[in-house]
């Protein structure tokens, strides 16, 4: 399995002047730009740190999927959640022939813990040994900062600020996240239950 983020949270969408005013930086000084790029590289660590511990792409963009076979044939768990829309679904068999399934033959089955590609019919189709299926597909909350969950955009800018407080601490543990960003995110966390309760 790999999954690829075909786009990036643009510059746009990152919330810098929230986070100056987070970190009580000064203002008015003519020189203030020059960090701009600092916090955005923070602010970038941080929302790809949540959404790694939660499984939940925050800022919408595309992603493509590709698989050695299904997992479910009746319905296939996405690697992320939300997933908004599934744009396309390509079979490439052993020599590269592409070969991509008309939209009518699967759908997206919305879910905000485990969304799934689903077969029109009753199966996904078969995957014969060395080829694989490339689905394509956006996720996310919001396209800007102002459309996510409150309590998300909250714990991406008290992530940020811890990785710009400790920025020169080499002790800190690896994983290291802050009880209050812990919190935060606690409720997003996907459940895992039983065996095979993965992807």
């Amino acid at each position: 399995m790999m999954l690829i983020e075909e786009t990036t949270v643009p510059d746009v969408a990152l919330p810098v002047a929230e986070f100056k005013a987070h970190l009580r930086l000064g203002t008015g000084f003519g020189e203030e730009s020059l960090q701009e790029g600092v916090l955005r590289g923070f602010l970038r660590a941080a929302i790809a740190a949540i959404e790694a511990r939660t499984g939940k792409v925050l800022i919408t963009r595309d992603f493509t999927w590709t698989l050695t076979g299904w997992r479910d044939r009746a319905g296939q768990v996405l690697p992320v959640a939300p997933v908004t829309e599934i744009t396309q679904v390509t079979l490439i068999d052993a020599i590269d022939t592409e070969s991509e399934l008309a939209a009518s033959d699967f759908r997206l089955e919305a879910d905000s813990q485990r969304p799934r590609l689903r077969p029109s019919g009753s199966l996904l189709p078969m995957i014969k040994t060395g080829s694989v299926v490339r689905i394509g597909f956006t996720a996310g909350y919001a396209e800007t900062w102002g459309g996510l969950p409150a309590d998300l955009g909250q714990a991406v800018l008290l992530l940020a600020a811890h990785y710009y407080e400790y920025r020169n601490e080499t002790a800190l543990s690896d994983g290291c996240m802050p009880f209050g960003v812990t919190s935060l995110i606690q409720r997003y966390r996907a459940i895992r239950i039983g065996v095979g309760a993965g992807l």
